[in-house]
């Protein structure tokens, strides 16, 4: 049985506010209309989780409430606030569950996670960047998140937003 995973930076954050502590920054007007056009191509494209792991920071409760994905269970573990990709995959071990896993997180994490995760890097110019919103779908061949490991994925697909929006 085949696992997927969707890995998703969250959307841009607003820097308005200097003084306000990094976690409790929420997303911009871009970042909301990409968070809403991210939701819109998951669904269109019907991938659709049974799961959500969130980052407790503003901006990806934020992303996952733009996402407008109807009801699904969510989590927010501590340890995916600016995760390295070791811990990454401990939270997914721990907490995946059901066919389809959405992970919101933050980078630098996020984007080496995603490059990890797959057998072979999606060759799309922004892959290895991994901007706000960037989304990367991959398959994973195991029967448990449990067996979850580095370099088994195949990417199904790979999105930015200003691929939606502009």
């Amino acid at each position: 049985m085949t696992r997927r995973l969707i890995l998703m930076r969250h959307a841009k954050s607003s820097w308005e506010d200097p003084a306000l502590p990094d976690r409790d920054r929420p997303l911009n007007t871009r970042g909301i209309r990409s968070a809403r056009a991210l939701g819109k191509w998951l669904a269109e494209k019907e991938y659709l989780p049974d799961t959500v792991l969130c980052s407790p920071a503003t901006r990806t409760r934020e992303t996952f409430e733009g996402l407008k994905l109807g009801v699904v269970p969510v989590k927010y573990p501590d340890a995916l606030y600016h995760a390295s990709t070791g811990v990454i995959l401990d939270t997914l071990h721990q907490h995946g569950a059901g066919k389809c896993v959405l992970l919101l997180t933050h980078n630098p994490g996020c984007a080496d996670f995603a490059d990890r995760i797959v057998n072979s890097p999606h060759d799309h110019d922004a892959f290895f960047d991994y901007p706000t919103g960037a989304t990367l779908v991959v398959d994973l061949p195991f029967e448990s998140w449990e067996d979850a490991a580095f370099h088994s994925g195949e990417v199904v697909d790979f999105i930015v937003p200003r691929e939606l929006t502009d």
